[in-house]
């Protein structure tokens, strides 16, 4: 096997997020995007050690499972790994993936457990995968980007194509949003395409349309769009502000399910294809929509972290919410007298900060993110909770400013996970239950021998399933320091549930 051969075999499993892999005479070849039993040509790119990397070239033959895909824009849309595989499927290939990763992390802080110790087995303590209640329609957020699907071909809205950076594949008939998302979509794209208004181009660093943001409360129905654009308007599309005032009229005119809040318009002159706001104008109603979740409201702006399912988000903070309880009632047997402090970090608008101060004396939660530490603010004074305190700060620095030390701690970081200078310093509050939430397995994994190492073992854990049809899994863990009574009150038994795939 060398660079450039085109090889073929089965794929017989994949890694997390999506590397299938498929053995040939010994060499472990790794093909993104294919699926388990699929027979594929894959052109190699990398080998050494054992292992190759490789591109793939054609699906020589499906896999025994799959099915037609749900979407019209499966196999060119970058957006869903695994629209042709029934969803029980899904969630086993995510599962596997979970408790793979997990148990790699465990064997490697095997030397701090003792040999009986339950512990080190992940299926003595992770519960499995908990569906989403919906996978279709369920998104509350989409970001879609404008461009064409082939050079110079006309205006298209919706998401990059698979392995392309430039090329778009319409969404208008995307299945992982409802209605309401696609005949906004739809509108926004065939407006300025009658009025040859052009997307930005990044190669040349030209062009007024980048992306449309659309938010929708799952629970309320309120819709929030953003169309975001550069400032490069030519007079010859005619009065900016008129042109804007349109398009505003033309989706208040929609016949939706929903009710529009706010329509947006931000600029963003910046040449990464990335939305940055540089300046936000309100073309109608309000900068912001209302989402209720587990009987409390928050209120969401363009770019404040908010979790993308509020579907599947009530059962993460149910599950959440329930460890602490069970973590708090744990300690008062312990003998803790008071209520106590809880450090929420990374907290963004304060969701899990909230869902959680009916159990604390206080809790303070800590966040980068100027805009969400105001969101988080504002929502707990509207849910009337007093007892939260939200600051400004980089989780590393800002601990050191924190006079009241906590008594358990939330951990809800960025996809990379805890930063390695900021793990052993909240390690060192030694606290008896620690609640970590991650949004990329693997960095999960990657933190959990630090846990261990420090005196911490997992007694539960689940993922939650936020992203029907994708690669993505977020997963939940409540690590421990007290010995006592652990089996007691956390039963290492797995929990089953008609929510969790075996």
């Amino acid at each position: 096997m060398k660079k450039g051969e085109i090889v073929e075999g089965v794929i017989e499993e994949v890694k997390f997020p999506n590397k299938g892999v498929m053995s040939l005479d010994g060499v472990r070849v790794e093909v993104k995007n294919t699926l388990p039993g699929q027979k594929v040509k894959a052109r190699v790119q990398k080998k050494r050690n054992g292992s190759a990397q490789a591109a793939l070239v054609e699906v020589t033959a499906k896999a025994p499972d799959e099915m037609e895909p749900p979407c019209p824009a499966a196999g060119v849309c970058g957006g869903c790994t695994y629209l042709s595989l029934p969803y029980d499927k899904q969630l086993s290939i995510k599962q596997v993936q979970v408790m793979k990763l997990l148990q790699q992390g465990l064997d490697e802080a095997a030397a701090f457990l003792p040999e009986d110790d339950p512990h080190r087995k992940v299926f003595s303590w992770y519960e499995g995968i908990f569906s989403s209640p919906k996978i279709y329609g369920f998104r509350n957020k989409m970001e879609f980007s404008f461009g064409d699907a082939v050079k110079g071909g006309p205006l298209q809205l919706g998401m990059h194509q698979r392995g392309s950076f430039y090329d778009i594949a319409d969404a208008g008939n995307c299945v992982i949003v409802d209605a309401d998302y696609r005949k906004i979509v739809q509108t926004a794209r065939d407006f300025f395409a009658r009025r040859n208004i052009p997307f930005y181009h990044r190669a040349g660093n030209e062009g007024y349309l980048r992306h449309l943001i659309v938010r929708k409360g799952a629970h309320t129905g309120q819709i929030l769009v953003d169309l975001v654009t550069t400032t490069q308007w030519k007079d010859e599309y005619g009065s900016e502000e008129e042109v804007l005032a349109d398009f505003a009229k033309a989706l208040k005119d929609l016949d939706l399910e929903g009710s529009i809040a706010g329509i947006l318009r931000t600029r963003n002159d910046a040449i990464a294809d990335v939305v940055k706001d540089e300046g936000t104008d309100i073309l109608y109603g309000t900068d912001h929509f209302e989402e209720n979740l587990l009987g409390l409201t928050f209120e969401v702006t363009p770019f404040s972290f908010f979790q993308p399912n509020s579907y599947s988000a009530e059962v993460l903070y149910q599950y959440a919410r329930n460890l602490i309880t069970d973590a708090v009632h744990h300690m008062e047997e312990d003998g803790s007298r008071k209520a106590p402090v809880i450090y929420d970090l990374y907290c963004g608008t304060g969701t899990i900060s909230q869902m959680v101060s009916s159990v604390a004396s206080e809790v303070i939660g800590v966040e980068i993110v100027p805009e969400a530490v105001e969101a988080a603010k504002k929502n707990a004074r509207r849910n009337h909770i007093e007892n939260c305190t939200f600051l400004t700060g980089d989780v590393l620095t800002t601990l050191d400013t924190i006079p009241t030390k906590p008594d358990l701690i939330i951990l809800d970081p960025p996809r990379d996970g805890v930063h390695p200078k900021a793990l052993p310093k909240i390690l060192h509050y030694n606290v008896p239950y620690i609640l970590y939430i991650s949004c990329k397995p693997t960095s999960l994994a990657r933190d959990l021998p630090a846990f261990i190492e420090s005196g911490y073992v997992p007694v539960k854990g689940a993922s939650i399933d936020q992203f029907a049809w994708s690669s993505n899994i977020e997963s939940i863990t409540l690590f421990t320091n007290n010995k006592t009574g652990i089996n007691d009150c956390f039963n290492p038994d797995v929990v089953k549930s008609d929510k969790i795939i075996d």
